[in-house]
């Protein structure tokens, strides 16, 4: 699974993947617990493909900071995301050294890494840019892209 299928919605704890679509909105399922919920229009959702961190050049897609955490850990989980401050800090410095402190709070850093562990543990580990139209690595059409 892609992060483009990946969600985070404003109010609920944890993840989900993106299901179904909905004549109001859309159905996603938990990766905490695996139930099913519809969410409407009105909730606030971040699609975690489409999220970036902050540093004092650009704005890195949270794609490859999943990928530096997943090069530095191995494949295996990061640390704890009710780490102290100090702790969490000095972790995302060795992970993105030129994140912008004044606006990375260590609160973003905690849904960081509490993010990786969940995908970690859910066995998610393809961090790669999505293909556009439907195309594999290797310029094959995949199941779902419509001839034109």
């Amino acid at each position: 699974m892609k992060l483009d299928k990946v969600l985070s919605i404003s109010g609920k704890p944890g993840l989900f993947e993106l299901k179904a679509q909905t004549r109001g909105g859309f159905l996603a399922e938990s990766f905490i617990d695996g139930k099913k919920i519809p969410v409407s229009m009105k909730n606030n959702v971040s699609i975690l493909s489409e999220i970036a961190i902050y540093t004092y050049t650009e704005e890195i897609p949270l794609r490859l900071v999943f990928q530096k955490i997943f090069d530095k850990e191995e494949g295996t989980k990061s640390i704890d995301h009710k780490s102290s401050k100090k702790e969490l800090t000095d972790y995302f410095s060795e992970i993105l050294p030129e994140y912008d402190e004044e606006r990375v709070y260590p609160s973003d850093i905690k849904k960081v890494l509490q993010w990786y562990n969940l995908l970690i543990s859910k066995e998610i580990t393809d961090f790669s840019e999505p293909k556009d139209e439907g195309q594999t690595a290797d310029g094959q059409k995949t199941e779902d892209t419509k001839e034109k």
